[in-house]
């Protein structure tokens, strides 16, 4: 048995806020206690009085979270300086928190730490893990690739990057009862659970492929060792670049489709680009563009790859993840994402759906592929138990 709960609120006082959502999700599971909950809010409220009271109405939860750039739920769509809370309750499905702490400072013991923690008293097997970690003070991709490396390459991870509303001073995460910054806590679903994930961007290539000939992580200097801002400006001319607007398509070896990176800024003097992720050496690039309209159709591609297959008959949930430069771009057409993924309804399409706007997504381009770190994409990831 898996039930789910959403509250959703845009209350500006943060107790009411916290109150309002609790009481939404208490009029779905009535008398259950969830074992584990998701919080995404938006950076300004008063996250400590939000957790307190989380933590004072369901004292053992499993709660974790993150600040963001924007808010959607099934109980409101998208919104802005708000709070949406998906609780989950099962007796016999596994939900299980771990937290790493301090991860700028050492990456790999912070990861080993939080597996282990959320690995502990799990004996099922875990079917897949959601991270929310910090996004400023380290690589969304060294987070990433550390995951998969000690929970063994196997068990798919999906997510996304904290946000804080573009100011890129600080960002929160949520563990129990605490706010932390410059962590990472990650989720294990183990159990008789049922899930599939779409993927989709909108951005198509555009021009040449490009070899990556000089890099360091995420800030690139040369392709075809000619200066990467002189590639831009050949097809783009000398104009300022707004994040988001034309990300770089990042080819998987062995033509398996491409990944996106987004530029944040440029240096005219020495003609580089800093990227919102890490690009590696030798990669084969592309420059990609897209319409608005081409952005918002992605979110439909993103949700028929999931359901075409999704291997049961129902899921109970979505939880999506956005990108923040999705949301720049669009503006005020960016309630159109979550109404686009509404109109797609089917018998599979669930009622519960939770998500935000992250400075990086995380999921794999396919099934059974490694997870990757994306930028201007639209996850969608569908769990139920038939």
């Amino acid at each position: 048995m898996l039930k789910v709960a959403i509250g959703h609120s845009e209350d500006v006082d943060s107790l009411d806020a916290a109150q309002e959502v609790l009481a939404q999700c208490k009029k779905t599971l009535k008398n259950l206690s969830p074992q584990a909950g998701i919080l995404y809010s938006a950076i300004d409220f008063e996250h400590q009085v939000i957790l307190d009271e989380i933590n004072k109405t369901y004292p053992d939860i499993e709660l974790t979270g993150c600040t963001t750039d924007g808010e959607l739920s099934s109980v409101s769509g998208f919104l802005e300086d708000s709070i949406t809370l998906i609780l989950f309750y099962s007796d016999d499905i596994q939900i299980k928190l771990g937290i790493g702490r301090n991860i700028s400072q050492n990456l790999d013991s912070a990861i080993k730490t939080a597996t282990e923690e959320a690995k502990s008293g799990i004996d099922q097997d875990i079917k897949f893990c959601v991270t929310l970690p910090e996004s400023l003070t380290i690589s969304g991709v060294s987070v990433l690739e550390g995951l998969k490396e000690t929970l063994g390459g196997k068990i798919p991870i999906f997510g996304g990057t904290a946000a804080d509303q573009w100011r890129t001073k600080q960002t929160y995460q949520f563990y129990r009862n605490e706010v932390l910054s410059d962590s990472v806590p990650i989720l294990l679903f183990a159990g008789n659970l049922l899930f599939s994930h779409g993927v989709s961007s909108g951005w198509k290539p555009l021009g040449k492929p490009k070899t990556v000939t000089k890099v360091d992580q995420n800030i690139l200097y040369e392709v075809d060792e000619e200066p990467v801002l002189d590639f831009f400006n050949a097809y783009l001319g000398y104009h300022s670049l707004t994040p988001g607007e034309y990300p770089l398509a990042v080819y998987e070896p062995e033509g398996e489709g491409y990944y996106l990176r987004s530029a944040l800024k440029y240096d005219e003097d020495i003609k580089s680009i800093t990227f919102a992720g890490d690009i590696p050496l030798n990669s084969t690039v592309q420059l990609t563009q897209a319409s608005s309209t081409e952005i918002i159709d992605a979110t439909k591609e993103s949700f028929l790859q999931a359901l075409n297959t999704y291997p049961g008959e129902e899921a109970d949930f979505a939880l999506v993840f956005s990108c923040a430069a999705r949301k720049a771009l669009l503006g005020v057409n960016t309630s159109k994402e979550y109404n686009t993924l509404k109109e797609s309804a089917s018998k599979k399409c669930p009622d519960n759906i939770c998500g935000f706007y992250a400075y990086g997504e995380i999921a794999p381009l396919k099934k059974s592929q490694p997870s990757r770190f994306h930028n201007s994409t639209f996850v969608i990831l569908l769990v139920g138990t038939k």
